[in-house]
């Protein structure tokens, strides 16, 4: 007895799995792509000059120095090693003594230092632990009946009922480094115990990397 014959799959169903299996590698390449493409530009101003000079006086070379792709990843690894070196020096005594003497100095010049407090101050939130003055909350937008995530990054109070507001950073997806600032009555906020690493992977992955469970109902409109 013969066994039936295996469906073939339509065009469609073709098209929707290749279409699923590549989205996370084009996300993933887009994402990488703006961090390397961002840090290569860093050392280019150093690095391109330089090549010339290599290829001027190396004339065998010169294929391998003045190509634009070579030229990245040597733009590329002289800015990691820079950012590695920096690391290293901000654990020790003297590159904290140079970090605070960049920082006075930063702090002199009007437009940088607003720039530069508010750019370590939200660093500073996001490396914070869940329990102190950050919290990973959900909000409603754009309506009541759905929540965006959302980063508590500061507390405050109304000017003339002392009403409590929230200052929350509301990171876009896929690409975290965007968003938007909402303020928000503190009461109208949904608290959550995630953390910002949990956060950000779930921002990052477009909501397919989430707990099984998550809260949604403010407190308040909880009916028992």
């Amino acid at each position: 007895m013969s066994n039936p014959a295996t469906p073939h799959p339509s065009l469609q169903g073709l098209f929707l799995t290749g279409l699923l299996t590549l989205l996370p590698i084009w996300l993933t390449w887009v994402v990488v792509k703006f961090v390397f493409v961002l840090l290569s530009d860093v050392s280019k101003p150093l690095v391109e000059p330089i090549s010339r000079q290599i290829a001027q006086d190396f004339p065998g070379a010169a294929p391998w120095f003045t190509g634009v792709w070579i030229q990245n990843v040597i733009a590329l690894v002289a800015t990691l090693l820079v950012i590695v070196l920096v690391g290293f020096l901000t654990r020790r005594v003297v590159g904290q003594t140079l970090l605070r003497w960049f920082e006075s100095l930063i702090r002199r010049v009007p437009l940088a230092s607003t720039i530069y407090t508010s750019a370590r101050q939200l660093l500073d939130i996001l490396q914070t632990k869940p329990g102190s003055t950050q919290r990973v909350v959900l909000i409603d937008f754009p309506h009541r009946d759905m929540k965006s995530v959302g980063l508590v990054t500061r507390v405050m109070r109304e000017q003339d009922t002392g009403r409590e507001l929230a200052a929350v950073y509301v990171p876009t997806t896929p690409n975290p480094t965007s968003g938007y600032l909402e303020i928000v009555p503190v009461e109208l906020l949904t608290p959550t115990d995630w953390s910002v690493d949990q956060a950000m992977s779930f921002i990052i992955s477009g909501g397919a990397v989430a707990p099984d469970a998550m809260p949604f109902t403010r407190s308040g409109d909880r009916r028992a």
